[in-house]
């Protein structure tokens, strides 16, 4: 009953198009942006903010790029890695080379030098998809790999290709406690995510669609795939560009090329394939799903066979965690291939419905 719309009359386009038309909705995404920006820095533990909340910010930000481009424009990635490893790169040479150059002009440099190289392996989508372009973007990962760890001027030398950053502040507010870092990564979130809330709603973002649904009735009736296709690929890039700055800089501190192989390709692959595809929300319930839980098994599996005086080794529980993991992704796609976010839907849906179905 308090998901009832009784009385929300629409008198104007703008309330009747606007990101959330439902009073409730508002409210509650009101409420959960306090709660995340007061209540839990307030209460939240240093671990929790080291092993959970950060890495959550920045995976739902990398997805979230994913998403644009796998989601709404139906172009299959599994480069995303090498996009991340671009920023982080890019951002740590522009932050490294010019003397007193800020954090958030490194990070958003960082995240053109990714657009620019999404651009240039998105150029491939122009001729083939699925499969074929899959491979293609799986190319980029492997060019990354090889730049980052053989071209030293991008790593100011360093025999590993292994590199660091200290000292971070922003407007002269320092960026070192597990809050302040959890504070910035989520307003970056924050801003970005509103930002493409609004461009998948607007005209490109129909294009986008179009092209996902079916790319020849779209040239048909005037959309330019190419315009459409390497604007995702340039969009998609700079988010991911972005999120691999702050996992690198923010998160780890200290990185080197294999942080960013092609096992994390797969993950944010994985994220918007379970949160869902073509979902804004789907972003964050899949990098919810992603990072906690593999932490949630570590904790539970030693206990539940504590319970039947079973000792399992670490080792163990790395294996099972992995078998685990494995087996809900392919029941998620059975179950559900819309992902988390289509049962939200569902739920709400039903909410708006109950008591009176019709």
């Amino acid at each position: 009953m308090l998901y009832r719309e009784n009385g929300q009359f629409k008198t104007s386009y703008r309330s009747d198009t606007q990101i959330f038309p439902i009073l409730q909705d508002r409210w509650a995404v009101l409420a959960i942006l306090l709660v995340a920006f007061f209540l839990v820095p307030a209460i939240a533990s240093d671990y929790m903010f080291r092993a959970i909340l950060i890495p959550f910010v920045i995976m739902a930000l990398a997805a979230l790029g994913v998403n644009i481009l796998v989601g709404y424009c139906g172009q299959i990635s599994l480069g995303s890695g090498a996009f991340m490893a671009v920023g982080a790169y890019g951002a740590y040479n522009f932050f490294v080379r010019i003397p007193g150059m800020p954090l958030i002009p490194a990070l958003i440099l960082g995240g053109l030098c990714a657009t620019a190289f999404g651009i240039l392996f998105g150029l491939p989508s122009l001729r083939v998809r699925g499969l074929y372009l899959a491979v293609a973007t799986l190319a980029a990962q492997f060019f990354a790999d090889w730049m980052f760890l053989r071209i030293k001027w991008f790593t100011m030398d360093t025999p590993s290709g292994s590199v660091s950053v200290s000292n971070l502040q922003v407007f002269g507010l320092p960026i070192e406690s597990a809050t302040a870092k959890y504070l910035f990564c989520l307003l970056i979130l924050a801003v970005v995510a509103l930002a493409a809330k609004n461009l998948v709603r607007s005209a490109i973002g129909r294009e986008w669609m179009a092209i996902r649904d079916m790319d020849v009735a779209a040239a048909v009736i005037g959309i330019r795939p190419m315009y459409a296709k390497l604007s995702a690929f340039a969009v998609s890039s700079f988010i991911i560009g972005v999120a691999g700055a702050l996992w690198a800089f923010v998160y780890l501190g200290a990185w080197e090329p294999a942080a960013f192989s092609v096992d994390m390709s797969f993950r944010l692959l994985f994220m918007v394939i379970i949160g869902g595809l073509g979902s804004i929300m789907g972003s964050f319930f899949g990098a919810a799903f992603i990072v906690v839980l593999p932490i949630f098994l570590n904790q539970f599996l030693p206990w539940f066979a504590a319970l039947f005086g079973i000792t399992i080794s670490t080792a163990g529980v790395s294996h099972a965690e992995l078998m685990i993991f494995g087996a809900l992704i392919v029941w998620f796609l059975i179950v559900e291939p819309h992902g988390l976010a289509k049962l939200w839907s569902t739920g709400k849906q039903k909410l708006r419905l109950w008591p009176f179905p019709h």
